[in-house]
């Protein structure tokens, strides 16, 4: 049951539409809400130029007091809207470098039972925050909450599709997405390219049956296709409002370098993603 939400916060207009589907999901359970404000300073170290002097430091002293400036209007603007929710709620703030900012929210993480972020990939307007995103989801142990990137929260989830290729990722993603699953009024199990001999699905069916939950299996060859393609086909045939699936099922690095569904979800999804390592 989720019962302690944390909603990342930047500053940007992303924040209003990551709160509204922290409060959407909070008030079903009667959860709490944390904001972790992540506010940004230069990194002196780095932004030193070699032969700097007295003058250097004072231009970079004077950008990092800026930041912090900057960062507390941004700070009074959070929690003034943190107290208008309906649901309990408090601000946390990071000043941070770029370099330590990642694992420092990890950190927080772990104390939640989600963590809600923007889809960090793709074409947007506002700072993706990748490296944030995947700190948390390899170094918190928890359960990312990801939305599209200028959709607003558009009622309950009310059909859910969970993509399963039986592995130990989509197991776990399975678990973490129980309390959206329990409360949705259709849940859709994918396995794309199934084995011939498979029966598939058919023990996540039961195992959702025992939590009183009726799932229809859902198969689908992707005839060349990528596994992102035909995950999305699906969502938006079923209309679904959230996608629940496993995240890197293969090392980061292949990811990055030979593409992966995790990869191109993270990328292109227009439905929210609840996604678990």
């Amino acid at each position: 049951m989720i019962k302690d939400i944390m909603v990342h916060l930047d500053g940007s207009s992303e924040d209003e539409i990551r709160l509204e589907h922290g409060q959407a999901i909070a008030a079903a359970g009667r959860a709490h809400i944390t904001g972790i404000f992540t506010n940004l300073i230069p990194d002196l170290t780095v932004a030193m130029p070699m032969d700097g002097g007295a003058a250097a430091i004072q231009v970079l002293t004077e950008l990092e007091d800026k930041a912090r400036q900057d960062g507390d209007a941004t700070a009074q603007r959070l929690t003034e809207r943190l107290s208008s929710l309906q649901v309990p709620s408090e601000l946390r703030r990071l000043d941070e470098t770029f370099g330590a900012m990642s694992a420092k929210v990890a950190e927080q993480a772990r104390c939640a039972d989600l963590f809600i972020a923007t889809r960090p990939y793709g074409e947007n307007d506002t700072p993706s925050w990748s490296n944030l995103v995947e700190a948390v989801l390899f170094g918190s142990g928890r359960t990312l909450f990801l939305v599209p990137p200028g959709r607003p929260r558009q009622g309950p989830v009310q059909t859910v599709l969970v993509t399963w290729n039986g592995s130990r990722e989509a197991a776990r993603a399975l678990r973490e997405g129980l309390s959206f699953i329990e409360h949705a009024a259709h849940t859709i199990v994918l396995v794309i390219d199934p084995a011939p001999e498979a029966t598939p699905g058919a023990d996540v069916t039961r195992h959702l049956a025992h939590h009183g939950v009726t799932a229809e299996i859902v198969t689908l060859e992707s005839q060349g296709r990528r596994v992102a393609d035909v995950i999305l086909g699906e969502a938006r045939r079923i209309s679904a409002d959230l996608i629940i699936m496993g995240g890197y099922g293969h090392t980061r690095l292949r990811e990055h370098v030979f593409g992966g569904a995790t990869l191109d979800m993270l990328t292109v999804s227009d439905t929210p993603v609840l996604v678990a390592h």
